[in-house]
């Protein structure tokens, strides 16, 4: 019974580490509710994002708990930055677009944008939004459209459906079905997985 369990739980580490997409990410701009932060994660890894980019300058990294985290939290890669030009430059060396959650004149639908491009979104903290001093490495900005009374999502519900909406287009596109990872990142990433 052990073994078959091993293997079965090997088999699924594998075929969820090339599911992986390398080239999909959130960045997390001083969101400090605990809650939507796990949410968050966990819906990163339903989604194949295999890290998600910190950037917490003004507010501490919130404490999460143990049970509702850590099972996401293992499986998705935390990249924390210190300042902006850090943000940017691991931003681009990955070649990502980089789009803001926002309600300005000049945002555009989730659906104008392509997700099937290297991506990621900045995702701003529950009262103030998108810290400004982000804006001038914004490629775009983009908002959910909604046809109700309320303006906006919680943060981790927006992540969620901009997760859905990039997941959609990518399985569209077959990127799903093409490893991310070169042979030897993902033999590394396997067995660091095999260990957790």
């Amino acid at each position: 019974m052990g073994r078959e369990i091993t293997e079965r739980r090997r088999a699924k580490i594998e075929r969820v580490l090339g599911w992986r997409q390398k080239d999909l990410t959130l960045v997390l701009a001083n969101i400090h509710d605990p809650h939507n932060v796990s949410a968050i994660y966990r819906s990163a890894d339903a989604f194949g994002v295999a890290a998600l980019h910190l950037y917490y300058t003004d507010t501490a990294f919130p404490e999460l708990g143990k049970k509702s985290s850590a099972s996401a939290r293992k499986w998705v890669e935390s990249v924390r930055h210190r300042n902006v030009d850090e943000l940017h430059t691991a931003l681009k060396a990955g070649g990502h677009q980089i789009l803001a959650t926002s309600c300005t004149p000049e945002a555009r639908p989730l659906g104008d944008y392509d997700f099937t491009r290297p991506t990621a979104v900045i995702m701003g903290n529950e009262h103030s939004g998108v810290p400004s001093e982000l804006a001038p490495i914004v490629d775009g900005e983009v908002y959910i459209p909604m046809y109700g009374m309320i303006q906006s999502f919680n943060v981790s519900v927006a992540a969620a459906i901009i997760l859905a909406e990039a997941s959609r287009q990518r399985v569209l596109a077959g990127m799903y079905e093409q490893p991310t990872y070169s042979p030897e990142e993902y033999a590394a990433r396997l067995s660091v997985w095999l260990e957790k």
